[in-house]
Order: structure tokens, then C-alpha cells, then sequence
């Protein structure tokens, strides 16, 4: 740093003196007397530049012959490269002039101009590492993908380039959209530079489009140890990949169990690896142990798909012990909007309406989505309002909002269910519970939106016949219907099915 000063320094002040010393030579108007082999002359100021210039000239030329008459001798002294190695330094030259105006014409976007320049470096300077590189750059933005490949294709052959040929393959294939072939490059290329985090991450993503979990959690694994993820981001995808392997319908129960409680110990705050989770509990017997998990995570999200696990805990108890055994999921976040439709849900069918009425409270016109008028459809019916009154409700429930879901963070689709894919953009765990903003809006189906409701045996005699409050009319095809309230209930191995 300080010999930089020096000679920055050095140079401002030879120049500086230059030029003070030309403006005297110009004022004063007189050259200098110039004597040689008896003849004399006396050049004005002009000429005396010129004079100077061109004996800077010779001294040049004389330099350049004296060395290469120097590697002359040398070659007749024995050393047999001398001259060529005279010869390659200017090759050289050459060579990296032509390697930076062509990296600066591609920087520039003047591919045509890359691409001659890509050919004169290597003319004088065949290394291939750098000039192919260059030259598949430009064909790529010349959108001559058949020239890029070819390119790239010789770049496999050099041990030193393997890596950037496969990536540069990979990338071809990943715009064609030829998956298979992309993973085995991903694959590839992960061989070779297994801390490469832009490789991790590609060959991540294809095999979890593959649904290949196992091989997704070593590639999240391979990241951790590179220092690619934070630890806390790791556990999180880990947990995802582990439920996603859970739902794997050829999988025999024991494994499906286990890989959903490894899920919830990952990340406790997932909800669906929650609900997984407490089902596997209550398949080996542990009712405590599945109440502990939902309610754990319902202090931090309270989400219908926990209430429904919830219920299914005791599926044969009455609507008046329901309410009951809810309670401490009421306190745990009393204020929230899922827990004030829950307990109002709960208490209409116990048939307490008023109780009800005063748990939704002011909801339907805070935060009126389809769920909350419906439910006070629900309680008009049940204090016996007119018939007006409750289509009125329901009249405002089909075009209401309808609630928080599963919305990408990426593209912003939402989803009635969670998946670890976005079914729009393939977004790995890129889906969040939160009120939807696109126009692709989920319907969302009452049978999921009230299924601790629907899931306790109705008292007999004066229930609310689920025909006299048509919930949503415009309905999903595959949305399940509501039973009706003399129905039975349906059998618990039914709501234990996985959310995933």
C-alpha cells in the first residue's frame, strides 16, 4: 500500500515537471543546439518535442532488438526455447488482451464481438479453460444453445473444467425441462463439488419434485456440513422432508409413525408434522402424549387442522364433555380468531347458544370470513331467528373471504392443504399459514373448517338438521359433505388420517 503512494507520488511529480518545464521551453522560444559529425542544428520548441519523441522511439526499438538478439544467442548457446519463449511472451500478450475485450463485450452484451474475441485468445494462448468458457457464454447469449453445448461438452474432457461443463449442461437441461437427465447431471455435479451450495440447492430441489426424501435429507445434510444452512433453517426442512417421507403411501405404519414424531421433535411448530404426530400417538396408545404435542403447538398456531386432531382423541365423547376437555386449548390463546370460532363451534353443539353467540362476539364484523358467518348462521338457527335471518348470514358467507391457508411465499398460490411443493412453482417448504391475497382463493370445506363440531354425536330430539343451513353452496367437488346430526359418528381411524 505505501509503495503504491511512492510511486503514484513519483509519477504526479515527474509529469508535473514536465510540464512546467515545457511551458518555460515554450516561452523562451528557443530549442537547443544539436551538433553531430560536424554538422549543427537548432530545432525550435516543436521540433525539439518531435526529436525527443522519436529518439524515444529508437531507444524502443533498440531495446526490443538487443532482446530478441539476446534469446538469439541464448538459442546458439544451447537453449533451445529461448527463442520461443521470446515469441510467447508476446503471444501471451496478446492472448489476455483479447481474453479482456472479450469478457468486456460479453459484460457489455455484444455477444458477437465475445465470441471472435474468444477465438483470438485462444489462437495465441490455447488454454481452453478460459477461452471455451467464454465462447459458451456468448453462444448462450447469441441463443445458440447447440454451440454452447458443444462447447461445454469440451469442457468435460479437462479435469480442471469437468465441473463448470456439467454445470453448464445442467442448466441447459433445467430450462428444457428435462428433469431426468438434470438430476443425474445435479448428481453429478454434486459428486464432484459437494460444498457447492448453488449445486446443493438445485439437486435439493429436483429430488424433492421426485419425491425422493431420503436422498433430499442427505443433500440438506450435505448443506449443514458445508455451513450452507443455519441450523435452525436445517432442522425446520428437515423436519418437512421427514413428514413428507411419513405420507409415503408404501411405507408399512411402524416407519410412518416413527418418521412423523421425528418430524415433530425437528420442529414442534409444524402443524401438519403436529397432527401426524398425534395420530401416531394415538395408534400406539398415548393419549397424553398427543394432547401434550397439539396443544404445545397450538400456543403458538392455532389452526383448525390441531382442533380436528384434537377432537379425535375422544371420538365417542359427549358435546358437553367436548367443551369441557377443549378448555385448556381456549385459554392457551383466548383472543385468537381460530379459538373464538373453535369454543363457538363447541358450544353450538352442546346447543348453548348464547354462549356461543357471546364467544364469536364481534368476529363477524372484524374479521367476517365464511367460517365466522357461518357459524352465526348457525346460532340464529339454533335461538330459532327467522328463516330470512339465516339465509341472510349464509347469503354473506359465499362471498365472504374465506379465512387464512396455505399460501407459496413464492408465487403466492393458495392451498386448501399443506404439501412441502408448491403445485404452482415447486417451491420446497415454501407454504405458510396466512390469510390469502390471491385470487386463487380456496374454498375451504365446512367438513374441515368445523370437524370438532361435526365429529360429536348430536344429542337426539331437537339437534339442528344439517339440511337447514346449507354452509357453503359453491363447495369444491372432492369437499366432504356434512353429516347429518343424528348421524353416527364416523369411525375414529377416519380422523386419523394424515394432513399431509
Amino acid at each position: 500500500m505505501l509503495w503504491s503512494l511512492v510511486k503514484i507520488t513519483l509519477f504526479v511529480a515527474v509529469v508535473t515537471l514536465i510540464a512546467v518545464g515545457a511551458m518555460y521551453w515554450m516561452d523562451a522560444g528557443t530549442g537547443f543546439e544539436l551538433k553531430f559529425a560536424g554538422y549543427e542544428m537548432t530545432p525550435g520548441p516543436l521540433e525539439s518535442i518531435l526529436v525527443i519523441v522519436a529518439l524515444f522511439l529508437l531507444v524502443w526499438l533498440m531495446i526490443r532488438v538487443a532482446g530478441f538478439l539476446l534469446a538469439c544467442f541464448r538459442f546458439l548457446a544451447g537453449d533451445e526455447t529461448a527463442i520461443s519463449r521470446w515469441y510467447d511472451r508476446n503471444r501471451e500478450r496478446k492472448g489476455y488482451q483479447a481474453l479482456a475485450d472479450g469478457m468486456l463485450a460479453l459484460a457489455s452484451g455484444e455477444a458477437s464481438k465475445a465470441m471472435s474475441s474468444a477465438a483470438k485468445a485462444e489462437k495465441y494462448l490455447h488454454k481452453p479453460e478460459l477461452t471455451n468458457l467464454l465462447s459458451a457464454q456468448a453462444a448462450e447469449m447469441m441463443g445458440d444453445s447447440a454451440k454452447a453445448e458443444v462447447v461445454y461438452k469440451r469442457l468435460l474432457s479437462d479435469d480442471k473444467t469437468r465441473f463448470v461443463g456439467v454445470r453448464g449442461l445442467l442448466k441447459q437441461r433445467l430450462e428444457a425441462g428435462e428433469t431426468e437427465t438434470s438430476l443425474k447431471l445435479a448428481e453429478k455435479a454434486f459428486t464432484l463439488k459437494p460444498k457447492h451450495e448453488e449445486t446443493q440447492d438445485i439437486l435439493l430441489g429436483l429430488q424433492a419434485e421426485g419425491e425422493d426424501w431420503a436422498g433430499a435429507r442427505s443433500t440438506l445434510a450435505a448443506k449443514l456440513r458445508a455451513g450452507n444452512i443455519p441450523k435452525t433453517l436445517h432442522r425446520r426442512r428437515d423436519a418437512v422432508l421427514a413428514l413428507a417421507n411419513a405420507a409415503d403411501p408404501d411405507m408399512d405404519d411402524t416407519a410412518k409413525h416413527a418418521a412423523a414424531l421425528e418430524a415433530h421433535r425437528l420442529s414442534p411448530d409444524l402443524i401438519p408434522a403436529t397432527v401426524m404426530a398425534a395420530h401416531a400417538h394415538l395408534a400406539n396408545g398415548y393419549k397424553r402424549k398427543a394432547k401434550k404435542a397439539i396443544l404445545n403447538t397450538w400456543t403458538t398456531t392455532p389452526h383448525p387442522d390441531l382442533a380436528a386432531a384434537f377432537a379425535a382423541i375422544e371420538p365417542e365423547e359427549t358435546a358437553e364433555a367436548r367443551v369441557k376437555r377443549f378448555a385448556p386449548l381456549v385459554k392457551a390463546q383466548p383472543d385468537h380468531d381460530q379459538t373464538r370460532m373453535l369454543q363457538a363451534e363447541l358450544l353450538i353443539a352442546a346447543e348453548d347458544f348464547p354462549t356461543a353467540r357471546k364467544a364469536i362476539g364481534d368476529l363477524v364484523e372484524t374479521s367476517p370470513s365464511a367460517r365466522a358467518l357461518t357459524i352465526m348462521a348457525a346460532i340464529e338457527r339454533g335461538e330459532g331467528a327467522d328463516n330470512a335471518v339465516v339465509q341472510g348470514w349464509l347469503a354473506r358467507a359465499v362471498t365472504a373471504r374465506r379465512g387464512p391457508a396455505w399460501v407459496c411465499e413464492k408465487c403466492n398460490t393458495a392451498h386448501h392443504d399443506w404439501a412441502p411443493l408448491c403445485k404452482r412453482c415447486q417451491g420446497f417448504d415454501t407454504l405458510s399459514w396466512k390469510e390469502t391475497t390471491s385470487e386463487e382463493d380456496p374454498v375451504l370445506s365446512a367438513a374441515t373448517s368445523m370437524l370438532p363440531l361435526i365429529e360429536t354425536p348430536a344429542p337426539a330430539g331437537d339437534a339442528i338438521a344439517s339440511e337447514d343451513i346449507p354452509l357453503i353452496e359453491s363447495e369444491p367437488e372432492d369437499a366432504e359433505i356434512l353429516p347429518e346430526a343424528d348421524d353416527p359418528p364416523e369411525d375414529s381411524t377416519e380422523s386419523e388420517k394424515p394432513a399431509v
